[in-house]
């Protein structure tokens, strides 16, 4: 019996307003006490938004403060040092 297509996981980048695959988008989250963190593995708990793992893309969300309104907070310099990170295959911890 052949295998149906599994359907690919879709979800909009918040800068570019793109639909893309999951795995070529970073999840950045806000809990309900307020941490704003990179979550990697797109699992955590709490209010997620994706970003493209592109470093021009992190700099417009940077200048344009697209982040902290999506998260209604404010987000500092280190979230985006680690979506930096991240997109570079580095570690975050």
């Amino acid at each position: 019996m052949p295998k149906k297509n599994k359907k690919i996981p879709l979800r909009k980048c918040i800068v570019t307003q793109e639909m893309k695959p999951k795995q070529s988008l970073v999840r950045i989250v806000r809990t309900k006490e307020g941490d704003v963190f990179v979550d990697p593995s797109g699992k955590k708990n709490g209010r997620g938004t994706y970003i493209s793992k592109d470093k021009d893309v992190v700099e417009q969300a940077r200048k344009a403060k697209v982040l902290d309104r999506q998260l209604q907070t404010t987000i500092d310099d280190t979230i985006y040092e680690q979506l930096e990170r991240v997109i570079e295959g580095k570690n975050i911890e």
